[in-house]
């Protein structure tokens, strides 16, 4: 049995269904509306009855707008959305996500007899101000190396700065939006709704979403105008 007809009757989770290729979108879009499979070497159609959770770190509708993911595909899936931001715009988790993640290390190494580690004032300040590119995993990554390389049961400044690994700059004046090469093509219209996606975000953080000053940091014009331009990338 594939795995469809394993989870009839229950839950089939797809992790990073941004990912998958067009010819497999093709082939789980006709699944999700027959409600049945063909087996690999059989020729009749099976039932299956499940309920699909799908995740992604891509934001879909930017993948649709470049052609990178079936449009109908999407709405099929796009029932129910939770909506996860990156951590660095989870500033207020930071603090509690690394004193949870770090009992969760102490606990598995007092099973090997290592010592628990605690962090210093510095270290952890030092972690609060890290914009956490991988998210959790690198957040709890860090935690692990800082706790292996400590010679202390305290990690101080100095061996949080070593555990973290930050990747290189690009060269003067270029970024990731502007510095990527042409050699695989460049998916022009997703990078512009990146772009005004993350900048109407901030504005409205930084207004506590007062459209009108909004407006106004971004020179829209109007509390009209930002309003169509929210309308447009999907956050109204």
């Amino acid at each position: 049995k594939g795995h469809f007809e394993r989870a009839t009757g229950g839950t089939l989770f797809l992790d990073e269904i941004g990912e998958l290729p067009k010819p497999v979108q093709v082939k789980l879009l006709r699944i999700l509306q027959e409600g049945e499979v063909i087996p690999v070497g059989a020729s009749d159609a099976r039932k299956v009855d499940v309920r699909v959770i799908a995740a992604t770190n891509r934001t879909l509708l930017e993948e649709v707008v470049a052609g990178n993911f079936r449009e109908d595909l999407f709405y099929r899936l796009a029932v129910a959305i939770i909506k996860l931001p990156p951590l660095r715009e989870r500033a207020g988790d930071i603090s509690l996500l690394i004193d949870k993640l770090l009992l969760q290390i102490n606990a598995s190494g007092s099973e090997a007899g290592l010592k628990g580690k605690r962090l210093s004032a510095s270290a952890k300040n030092l972690m609060l101000q890290h914009r956490w590119p991988g998210n959790v995993r690198e957040l709890l990554n860090t935690l692990h190396r800082a706790s292996v390389w400590a010679d202390d049961e305290v990690i101080g400044l100095e061996s949080m700065r070593e555990a973290i690994l930050d990747f290189p700059k690009t060269s003067a004046g270029e970024t990731e939006i502007i510095g990527r090469s042409l050699e695989g093509g460049v998916p022009l219209e997703a990078l512009m709704s990146e772009v005004a996606r993350h900048y109407l975000k901030r504005a409205l953080e930084h207004t506590h979403g007062n459209k009108t000053q909004a407006a106004d940091l971004l020179q829209l014009g109007s509390y009209q105008t930002l309003s169509n331009w929210m309308t447009r990338y999907g956050l109204s």
